[in-house]
């Protein structure tokens, strides 16, 4: 298969790497010299622009950070769409707002094109056993399986357009509740006298209901005091869940621990932490004590 990859980052260069090595021909844009060079050592085709990498393809994935780059992408003079033919199927697999993938989705289909929001649950190292709820048409989800077979173990069709992104935002929701519980509770076991460390590793082999995979994966960052080569970075939290709590506010549901959560995601990142791994911000909560 002709693929196209718009976003070369973290996700989309797992999705790249497997679609070279099982065979299909792959072509990516992405803005970013490092990730670009990555790409082409995985064996993608560099293109100029979204527009080139749409033209012939069968399927173009997108890992792009948020609605506003996605329209960009689709429909700026160099978009993919401005190339696309019918029969296109666009597999939108980031984090956006479900009215935006909507928008997106009727633009497509002016064109003859299929839309799907199907956004990853799971974090990089579970590449291959992601989760993806999908929203949009069925026979574009058939036609984009194949390639999504190779990153996911469970494809699970949702609804219609938009309705994978919203299970998305929830979700996100919950991440950063987690997240920031974690990073309030490392903080405060530092000022009670707990090192970091010890509470992580006593809790964790506790077995208790406390221990999510979130807190086995966010302790031993803070054990070690590394939050270089995010797995998530405080820039991207903060950019999931101000989605979430503006969807869940348009909806008539104003979130109380949601928004409570973004303001603390919000004070990481005017503190600088924006692009390290989310497990740094019990730093923020420290710093917000003046400690």
């Amino acid at each position: 298969m002709k693929v196209g990859i718009l976003g070369v980052g973290t996700m989309g260069s797992l999705l790249l790497d497997r679609c070279v090595n099982a065979g299909h021909e792959a072509r990516f844009f992405d803005p970013f010299p490092a990730a670009r060079e990555k790409a082409a050592r995985l064996g993608g085709k560099d293109c100029r622009s979204p527009e080139v990498v749409a033209d012939g393809a069968e399927c173009v994935f997108l890992f792009l950070p948020g609605p506003a780059e996605i329209r960009f992408c689709l429909l700026d003079e160099d978009g993919l769409l401005k190339s696309a033919v019918p029969g296109l199927v666009v597999v939108d697999m980031a984090t956006s707002s479900p009215c935006n993938t909507i928008e997106m989705a009727k633009a497509a289909q002016e064109r003859g094109v299929a839309y799907l929001d199907a956004p990853v649950l799971g974090r990089p190292k579970a590449v291959g056993s992601w989760c993806l709820p999908v929203g949009g048409d069925a026979k574009a989800l058939d036609k984009a399986r194949p390639v999504l077979e190779l990153v996911a173990d469970k494809i699970i069709p949702v609804g219609g357009s938009g309705s994978g992104h919203t299970i998305k935002l929830l979700n996100q929701m919950m991440f950063g509740a987690i997240n920031a519980m974690t990073a309030e509770m490392m903080a405060v076991a530092k000022q009670v006298g707990v090192a970091p460390r010890l509470l992580y590793e006593t809790i964790a082999a506790s077995g208790a209901g406390t221990v999510s995979n979130l807190f086995r994966e966010l302790g031993p960052r803070v054990a070690e005091d590394n939050y270089d080569n995010p797995a998530f970075s405080v820039t991207l939290l903060c950019k999931d869940v101000n989605l979430a709590v503006g969807m869940a506010a348009a909806a008539g549901a104003p979130p109380l621990l949601g928004r409570a959560i973004q303001q603390l995601n919000e004070i990481a990142l005017a503190q600088g932490w924006g692009a390290k791994d989310t497990s740094c911000m019990w730093h923020a909560v420290e710093k917000m004590w003046g400690k």
